[in-house]
């Protein structure tokens, strides 16, 4: 194709995404972050790029309200498979080698097709069972325009004001635009998959695909087979009588939490989209081999500073619990899982000072916090939680709560913060519909006090208590002299009280806009009194006569746009109180 073809190609396109959009008022509607459903129906128009930017905006509730989570939810993929000659000619162009020459067998029809790619099963040579997903042709080209062309059309639409705005379009299409390409790198998701597989697979009855990196390429993936079925299957609540699912459905609970918390604390990196399709439950045959029944754990025990470990042999469960699809994962730095360790003990307080101080801690700031007024906000948000039990509260809605005050309050939660909210929440609901009775919080709550506790260096506290204990005798013997010293200050009449009170900038801002306001109506008096002078004292057609009009002009155009902008000011202000 020549570069004018191309080029024309592109204005085709970007005239079909402005005018869906502007069928759908998609700028206005997604700023407001009103009538979701119109939002979907613009993003089905638009063909896969955009279906995926919505199921990906779908797992984000830091991004967009919780009526747009539910129903961008509802977007399915309607990408028809490519035929199997697409197939190998996309592997034989991204490996250098044809499928014969490295599966056993290959199955020519995909058991599932998505925007990206789809997914064949397949056996290498050696007879292990695998699945192949296999990235449709050009869809990296096709990301590439579609947000080139996205951005562009959301500049050329008119301004929506930013004041009454619930999200930040630009950080929106950022985040996607991050997620999208990330997914598109397929070597990125084989690379999480392998690490998530060293830190999790035989963690208990947790398994975890096997990557096949030899055969792996920026646009294919190859994966262990994994049996099993969704988790779905076992959120049907047992009946009374039958004790044994209800004890199964309590164990799979829990190594859930126990493991998702290890990830988070011990490996500080996590599964950031854990939802039901992406946990699957096996439940083993007999005729499974018997070395699936048994694990090796190892165990750690610290006794005055000397670690003891040991391996022991553990019995499993008949059944696996296997984790898949890792395009989306969380990695946090170790001070950035203490201070998540510390707002989950903190919570357990219920004092919302501390709690508050523990948030601060993984916010950025945009702007000037009054922390104390802050604290009173999160308080009254928060208050009502304490008395909710976990599975009545919905976290979609709470995480958008949260971000939306922090925002509030020139607050800016980290990404991977909000990230892990959300999987927290997502992996929430899966445990309550396997155990309404397991708080994922108060075993988060345990594991969070072991993590500071196995943390904590209790040699280097107790030096710098005693450092602290000696510094403050010392200055104990100065306090009569420091206090002499004070009141022969204050007697002298050197003293100096500097006193804060509350939105201290705010008011300064209002005087000095009060001031800057009579400045200008004083100047204005002065230029109408000298107008009318010079309009009353000289002839209709002298050159000082139409100075003096023109002062009246001037006075009365300055008048009318400061009513303007008083105007204005005040209707934003009645926007934000509302």
């Amino acid at each position: 194709m020549t570069t004018n073809e191309e080029e024309i190609k592109k204005s085709a396109r970007l005239r079909k995404i402005m005018q869906v959009m502007r069928k759908y008022h998609f700028v206005s509607n997604f700023y407001h972050q009103t009538n979701p459903q119109a939002i979907c129906q613009a993003l089905q128009e638009l063909g896969p790029t955009f279906i995926k930017l919505g199921q990906i905006l779908s797992t984000r509730p830091d991004l967009v309200s919780p009526a747009y989570i539910k129903e961008l939810r509802h977007l399915q993929d309607q990408v028809k498979a490519d035929s199997f000659a697409t197939v190998e000619q996309t592997f034989e162009e991204e490996t250098g080698k044809k499928i014969n020459d490295e599966f056993a067998s290959f199955a020519e029809k995909p058991f599932a097709s998505a925007s990206i790619g789809q997914v064949h099963h397949a056996t290498l040579k050696d007879g292990t069972p695998v699945v192949v997903k296999v990235q449709h042709p050009e869809v990296g080209k096709l990301v590439n325009t579609d947000l080139a062309l996205l951005r562009k059309a959301v500049v050329l639409f008119k301004y929506v004001p930013q004041d009454i705005a619930v999200v930040d379009l630009d950080k929106v299409i950022d985040e996607l635009s991050t997620s999208l390409l990330s997914e598109v790198n397929t070597l990125e998701e084989a690379k999480n998959g392998e690490e998530f597989y060293t830190l999790n697979n035989g963690d208990g009855p947790i398994l975890v695909p096997k990557v096949y990196m030899k055969y792996c390429a920026p646009k294919i993936l190859v994966n262990e087979a994994m049996e099993g079925k969704s988790i779905r299957y076992r959120f049907k609540q047992p009946n009374d009588n039958d004790q044994e699912a209800t004890t199964v459905n309590h164990e799979i609970a829990t190594t859930l939490v126990n493991n998702f918390l290890k990830q988070v604390f011990v490996d500080h990196y996590f599964h950031a989209d854990p939802h039901p399709g992406n946990i699957l439950i096996h439940e083993l045959r007999p005729d499974e081999p018997a070395k699936q029944y048994t694990t090796t754990k190892h165990h750690e025990k610290t006794i005055y500073n000397t670690i003891f470990s040991y391996d022991q042999q553990e019995a499993l469960p008949n059944y696996r619990i296997i984790y898949l699809d890792f395009g989306m994962m969380g990695r946090l730095s170790p001070a950035m899982a203490n201070s998540i360790a510390n707002i989950v003990i903190t919570i357990n307080t219920k004092d919302t000072r501390k709690i508050g101080k523990a948030v601060l801690n993984v916010c950025n700031r945009t702007g000037e916090v009054d922390e104390n007024a802050f604290y009173k906000e999160l308080g009254a948000f928060i208050q009502p939680y304490f008395s909710t039990g976990l599975g009545n509260i919905d976290f979609v809605k709470m995480l958008y709560q949260i971000v939306q005050l922090c925002k509030k309050n020139h607050l800016q939660m980290r990404g991977e913060v909000t990230m892990l909210i959300k999987a927290f929440g997502t992996l929430e609901s899966s445990v309550a519909k396997l155990d309404p009775e397991i708080s994922m919080l108060e075993v988060a709550q345990s594991f969070g006090r072991r993590y500071l506790k196995r943390n904590f260096n209790w040699r280097s506290a107790v030096d710098n208590n005693l450092i602290n204990l000696f510094l403050a005798s010392k200055a104990m013997g100065k306090m009569p002299e420091r206090i002499n010293e004070l009141i022969d200050t204050f007697v002298s009449g050197d003293a100096k009280v500097d006193l804060q009170y509350k939105n201290e900038q705010r008011v300064l801002k209002q005087i000095e806009r009060l001031m800057n306001r009579f400045m200008i109506a004083i100047i204005l008096a002065a230029v109408i009194l000298g107008s009318s002078l010079l309009v009353q004292r000289t002839p209709a057609d002298s050159h000082i006569y139409h100075l003096g009009v023109s002062g009246y002009i001037i006075a009365i155009v300055i008048i009318i746009l400061l009513v303007v902008t008083e105007i204005i000011h005040r209707w934003r202000n009645w926007r934000r109180k509302r």
